[in-house]
């Protein structure tokens, strides 16, 4: 029962860790961000265990996080409130073409962040971008200006 509730107690501290750190993808993060959450993961197992080795402590750590990440799922499934709490709302970070420097703080994106990813979109400049917005998984779409668009999705449509 020990490993149960210190699994759960962990859960909700690496929950909260990870919502805190922001909306980014995995290709998005600095090798840094990588290491360091590579290295989270093994603090959390000798927190969790403690010093059980076992199968059973292990097997319970494992079934009390996916216990959890459900019981999560269903609440954002069946509650809009719960959905907004848990997975945050997507943020508009280019408007008409401008940057909104205060929804690039609140995440902390950079100008040049935004820029590499309108020219994988497709967008060579800002102002060829009506909206662009960061969606609550970390990906940003973009919404082309009248007469622009993004190439990208040409690219990936094996219709073409």
């Amino acid at each position: 029962m020990d490993i149960v509730l210190r699994a759960t107690a962990m859960f909700f501290i690496l929950y909260g860790l990870l919502r805190l750190l922001g909306k980014r993808e995995l290709s998005q993060m600095t090798p840094f961000e990588l290491v360091t959450l590579i290295v989270l993961g093994d603090l959390i197992q000798q927190g969790v265990t403690h010093n059980d080795f076992s199968l059973t402590g292990a097997t319970l750590a494992i079934v009390t996080f996916a216990f959890w990440g459900i019981v999560l799922s269903w609440a954002s499934y069946l509650s809009p409130r719960v959905e907004k709490l848990l997975e945050g709302e997507p943020r508009v970070i280019i408007r008409h073409g401008e940057l909104l420097a205060d929804n690039l703080r609140r995440d902390r994106l950079t100008r040049a962040e935004i820029e590499s990813e309108m020219r994988l979109a497709g967008y060579p400049r800002i102002r060829d971008v009506a909206w662009a917005i960061l969606e609550t998984n970390g990906k940003i779409s973009f919404i082309g200006a009248d007469g622009a668009s993004g190439g990208a999705q040409d690219r990936d449509d094996p219709a073409l």
